[in-house]
């Protein structure tokens, strides 16, 4: 029961480095989705004239 590897969570450190690689590479591509939103907004209705 007292694994000293899963010492706060019950994640061993391989399990948490998968994970977090999996949420990135997710919150990358929404990101990158929100930016070309906001961008081809911007084109139609600029709301801060350059």
């Amino acid at each position: 029961m007292n694994d000293p590897e899963r010492i706060g969570t019950h994640l061993t450190p391989e399990e948490a480095k998968e994970i977090h690689k999996g949420f990135m590479g997710t919150f990358t591509l929404y990101v990158a989705i929100a930016v070309v939103a906001h961008a081809l907004v911007w084109f139609d209705k600029p709301w801060f004239p350059i």
